[in-house]
């Protein structure tokens, strides 16, 4: 199956109502649209266990693979995560998660000029 998809919500001056949480998929993994000024949040509604998810770097150095940047959710909390640079994370960032207990939001800053 594919990814499932995470919707990304714009931050406002006007202010931003906090975006729907996705459940996590440790089968199929996450994806999300990213620009650069992308971030994450990621609760953990397990009470027992640290969580971990993972974000896919985009290219290879010299031909091989880099491991996934990994990041631990302590049970009952939320982590805030990002930027993701697109030179690193490419435009789709590719998340996964070790178990259903994640709960994923992703929410970018528009760009200032």
């Amino acid at each position: 199956m594919p990814r499932v998809d995470v919707p990304v919500t714009s931050i406002t001056r006007t202010g931003t109502a906090p975006a729907a949480e996705v459940n996590g998929d440790a089968t199929n993994g996450h994806s999300l649209t990213n620009n650069g000024a992308t971030w994450i949040a990621v609760r953990n509604s397990g009470t027992t266990v640290a969580r971990v998810v993972s974000a896919e770097y985009a290219n290879t150095v010299d031909g091989q693979t880099v491991p996934s940047k990994t990041w631990s959710i302590p049970t009952s909390s939320t982590r805030y995560i990002g930027p993701f640079p697109v030179r690193l994370f490419g435009t789709t960032l590719l998340l996964d998660v070790d178990h259903t207990e994640l709960k994923l939001s992703a929410y970018t800053l528009p760009l200032v000029t």
